[in-house]
């Protein structure tokens, strides 16, 4: 990996971290390059491999697609995972199994970049609240900008760093594991997307019922080859037909 490459890179990450106004105030980024599918298919274009960035962007994916962050919560973090993890892996030629070990621990470090940030960001909170006090405006609506400094420095530069400088680890590793640790990450690694799998089923799932009709659209995919323009049909057809029940239900309730 060049050093350009490595730049792009960390660039592209800081713009899609969680905190990062730059794009549309975070629509373009956190919610868009920020998420692991599309940061795949990003690092790929960069480092000359679609193809492979978007396969290993979607295990990813698959692996937290049931994250949440609310109320600042972070969980896990997926910038980390993506914007390290993928092109660490892709550079090493190693496969998607390693993008997903590497993701978990880069995950939580990330984790440990957002609440350093909203630590250190507290100060110019309440600077911001003596320059409003005080009545220096301008001042005060600079802050923010101020504050950005503290998201640039923290995702930037690890970015940069890591990708840049731990390439020749990274290779050196894949290379020297032997082939049974390889077959033990590829089957940890068709795990893990359960797990992300099993966190988004938690929230959708509020009834016995919703598991069961979860279960109906699996089948008729997978048992019966239906295409997903046909189930999406059966399942508006279910929805309707759910929703009609429901308020039909609470009806007499209102009434009384």
């Amino acid at each position: 990996m060049s050093f350009l490459q490595a730049l792009l890179l960390a660039l592209c990450g800081w713009m899609g971290s969680i905190y990062s106004p730059v794009l549309i105030g975070g629509l373009a980024g956190w919610y868009t390059i920020g998420r692991p599918l599309v940061s795949g298919m990003i690092i790929g274009i960069i480092l000359g491999d679609v193809q492979t960035g978007i396969i290993m962007g979607a295990a990813i994916q698959m692996l937290y697609i049931g994250l949440v962050t609310p109320g600042g919560t972070m969980p896990a973090d997926v910038n980390f995972a993506a914007w390290i993890g993928i092109p660490l892996a892709m550079v090493a030629g190693a496969g998607k199994e390693y993008a997903l070990a590497l993701a978990v621990p880069l995950s939580s470090l990330g984790v440990l970049a957002v609440y350093g940030l909203c630590a250190i960001n507290l100060y110019f909170v309440h600077k911001q609240d003596a320059d409003v006090e005080a009545g220096r405006l301008d001042a005060a609506a600079r802050i923010p900008i101020v504050g950005q400094i503290t998201n640039f420095v923290l995702r930037f530069f690890p970015i940069l760093l890591i990708n840049f400088f731990g390439q020749d680890l990274i290779t050196a590793l894949v290379n020297a594991l032997p082939v049974q640790v390889t077959d033990i990450l590829q089957i940890f690694a068709n795990m893990l997307p359960l797990v992300g799998f099993m966190l988004l089923m938690r929230m959708i799932c509020k009834r016995d019922v919703d598991l069961i009709l979860f279960c109906v659209g699996f089948a008729l995919m997978s048992v019966l080859q239906l295409g997903m323009v046909t189930i999406v049909i059966f399942a508006l057809g279910i929805a309707y037909l759910d929703y009609r029940g429901t308020n039909a239900a609470a009806a007499p309730e209102r009434s009384e």
